[in-house]
C-alpha cells in the first residue's frame, strides 16, 4: 500500500467518524440551563423565567434560569460559549455581550458572532425621563435648555457602555448637546438618584420608568424606539424631533457554537410558538416591551448591524470601559 493510499484511507475514516451536523440523541434529554448574564430581578431576568417555564412545558424537561452576572455580561456569555454544544445550555441576554462589549473593552474572551442564533425575543423601549425640577416640559425644550447651558445637565446610567449610557451618548451626538455622565453600579441606583434630584435625567428601560412616569415622580419626555410605544402612545419618539435617532434594548437567545442544526431548529420553532401565546404577549405589553420576530438569517444580520452601529459610536465618543 502506497503512502498516498494510506493517507486517503485515514482521511476517509476521519470524515466517517466526524461529528454529524445532527444531534445523536433525542433533544432535550435532560435539564436545560438558561444563563442570564445579569443579576436577578430585572426585566431581562423576568422575561427569561417566563420563557423558561414555557420551554419546560413544551419539552417536558426542567428548564432552569441561572444568573451569572459580571463583566458587563461577559462572564455568563463566556460560560455558554464554552459549554457543550448540545442545546442544554443557552444564553438569554440583553445587547451588551453580543454587540457592544468587544468594542467597549477592545477585546473579548469569546467570539460573539460565532454563537448560533436561536431567537430574538423582545424589543425593550428606552424612555428618556427627567426629574420634575428640570425646567423642560418636552424634548424641544430640553434640547434648547441643554444647548443654552452646556454641561449643566447631568445624566445617570447603570454603568459605562450600558444601554442607557449609549442611548444618552447617541442623543448628545444627534442633538448636538453636552451633558455630564454619572455612571452607577446598576439601574436601581440610577433610578433612586434621578428620583431624588441628584441626577437630572436618565435613559431608563421603559418598564422600570413607567410607573414613576405615570405617578408624576418622573417627567417622561420621549422614547428611543423608531415609533411611539403602545403602552404610552401620547409620548413621542425622540426621532420625531431628532431625525435618525434610534436606541432600544432587546433580548435574544443564542446557543454555543457548533450546536446541531436540528436542535437549533427545534428551539427556534418552540420560541415562535411561545411568543404567539396570548399570556406571553400580554406580559410583554404590560412591561412596555414588544415581540421581536426574525428568521435566523435576519437575526444574524441584525446583530452584525448592531455591532457596527454601536462600535462606531463607542469609537466616535471615545467611550472606554472602566
Amino acid at each position: 500500500m502506497t503512502q498516498k493510499s494510506l493517507c486517503f484511507i485515514v482521511a476517509a475514516s476521519l470524515i466517517a467518524f466526524a461529528p454529524a451536523a445532527k444531534s445523536q440523541e433525542p433533544y432535550p434529554s435532560r435539564t436545560i440551563r438558561v444563563i442570564v448574564p445579569l443579576a436577578a430581578g430585572g426585566g431581562t431576568d423576568t422575561l427569561a423565567r417566563v420563557v423558561a417555564q414555557k420551554l419546560s412545558a413544551k419539552f417536558g424537561q426542567p428548564v432552569i434560569v441561572e444568573n451569572r452576572a459580571g463583566g458587563a455580561g461577559n462572564i455568563g456569555a463566556e460560560a455558554v460559549f464554552r459549554s457543550s454544544p448540545d442545546g442544554h445550555m443557552l444564553l438569554f441576554t440583553q445587547p451588551a455581550p453580543l454587540t457592544v462589549n468587544a468594542a467597549l473593552y477592545g477585546r473579548s474572551p469569546f467570539e460573539a458572532e460565532s454563537f448560533v442564533p436561536i431567537a430574538m425575543v423582545s424589543v425593550q423601549d428606552i424612555m428618556l425621563a427627567v426629574n420634575p425640577n428640570v425646567p423642560a416640559k418636552d424634548l424641544a425644550e430640553l434640547i434648547a435648555y441643554a444647548k443654552a447651558n452646556p454641561n449643566k445637565l447631568n445624566y445617570g446610567s447603570s454603568g459605562v457602555g450600558t444601554a442607557p449610557h449609549l442611548a444618552a451618548e447617541l442623543f448628545k451626538l444627534k442633538a448636538n448637546v453636552d451633558m455630564v455622565h454619572v455612571p452607577y453600579k446598576g439601574s436601581a441606583e440610577s433610578m433612586v438618584a434621578t428620583l431624588g434630584g441628584q441626577i437630572d435625567l436618565t435613559f431608563f428601560a421603559f418598564s422600570s420608568a413607567l410607573s414613576n412616569a405615570r405617578s408624576g415622580k418622573l417627567r417622561a419626555i420621549a422614547v428611543g424606539g423608531e415609533h411611539r410605544n403602545p403602552a404610552l402612545p401620547e409620548l413621542p419618539s425622540i426621532s420625531e424631533t431628532v431625525p435618525g435617532y434610534l436606541a432600544a434594548s432587546w433580548t435574544a437567545i443564542v446557543a454555543p457554537p457548533g450546536t446541531p442544526l436540528d436542535v437549533a431548529q427545534r428551539l427556534r420553532q418552540a420560541m415562535i410558538e411561545i411568543k404567539e401565546q396570548p399570556d406571553v404577549q400580554a406580559r410583554m405589553v404590560e412591561a412596555g416591551d414588544q415581540v421581536f420576530n426574525a428568521s435566523p438569517s435576519q437575526m444574524a444580520d441584525f446583530l452584525m448591524q448592531e455591532r457596527r452601529r454601536w462600535s462606531d459610536l463607542i469609537k466616535l465618543a471615545g467611550i472606554k470601559a472602566q
